[in-house]
């Protein structure tokens, strides 16, 4: 396990080497197009509103993206649901950081909100995650209350996510 926490922020080509199935990280994230964020622009393991940690990362909303051409068709929206993997992505991204090492699932979300929708003309959406616990025994887990914003407006909000580490298990299937 390598604690990575003394870095505050991570460019797309180093979330990128956690996406790499021949990679000899022991951490992994889901890959393009899959992985739903492109940049953390601050993490850190103390502070925020429970002072256990914050993160704040960013994706670029692209006009083309895959999912503008099925959700909808002729009526081009992100699924909600999506902000809601991102979020949960980065509970898990936060885990890593922290130095665990395997995969984040998700275990829990509760109450969601959906407020503003993402569409194709719209340039950026922020994902803002204060955590509420960690937990580092056997399954290391992180709780916290997560928000999406696009463009500035909260698009949606999640008042408690649940997020685990497990180990990789790819070994065990073709």
């Amino acid at each position: 396990m390598t604690n990575l926490s003394e870095k505050t922020a991570y460019n797309k080509s180093e979330i990128l080497q956690y996406t790499l199935q021949n990679s000899d990280l022991k951490r992994r994230l889901p890959a393009p197009p899959f992985l739903m964020f492109d940049r953390v622009v601050s993490i850190q393991t103390t502070g925020g509103v429970f002072d256990k940690g914050y993160l704040i990362a960013e994706k670029d909303v692209i006009f083309d993206e895959w999912f503008f051409f099925c959700h909808f068709q002729g009526d081009p929206v992100m699924p909600g649901v999506l902000e809601v993997d991102a979020l949960l992505q980065l509970g898990g991204f936060f885990l890593m950081h922290l130095g665990f090492d395997g995969h984040g699932r998700a275990l829990r979300t509760g109450k969601t909100i959906f407020r503003e929708q993402v569409r194709p003309h719209h340039k950026k959406i922020t994902y803002k995650i204060d955590f509420k616990k960690i937990i580092t025994r056997n399954t290391p887990m992180a709780v916290a209350k997560a928000i999406a914003e696009v463009d500035g407006e909260i698009s949606a909000e999640i008042d408690e996510i649940m997020v685990g580490m497990f180990p990789d298990l790819s070994y065990m299937y073709p």
